[in-house]
């Protein structure tokens, strides 16, 4: 109980007796025990007034909701790394052409061209 061995307790017993004396130590008994239920009773009601206010249970659901997104877009990014490693695997078999441009980026012409229109032939 809080902590306390036979021989604390049997020892605060004895000092409370001593100070008191047999006849006020039943009453103070009693006094600590309602006052440690008192306590209780008004820690438990603060709990709950605060579980009211910061909506724990929300809360938790918008965790474990958070969670489940978590755990789906990991499992996308191994299935993604899968798909790199049988691709990276496949171009080191020699099982794909791989083609790489080595000529540097130059900037090219681009020019519109006017199309030239068909002349209809129209007999009169």
């Amino acid at each position: 109980m809080f902590g306390m061995g036979f021989t604390e307790i049997l020892l605060i017993s004895i000092i409370a007796i001593l100070f008191l004396g047999p006849d006020k130590l039943p009453g103070a008994m009693v006094d600590i025990a309602k006052f440690f239920r008192s306590a209780k009773n008004a820690i438990g009601s603060v709990k709950d007034t605060l579980e009211e206010e910061i909506h724990v249970a929300d809360i938790q659901k918008e965790a474990l909701a958070y969670k489940e997104q978590l755990m789906k877009a990991t499992d996308i990014k191994g299935q993604v790394g899968a798909q790199f490693d049988s691709i990276t695997a496949a171009i080191e078999d020699d099982d794909v052409d791989v083609v790489v441009d080595t000529k540097p980026n130059e900037p090219q012409e681009v020019t519109f061209k006017k199309k030239k229109k068909k002349e209809e032939v129209t007999d009169v």
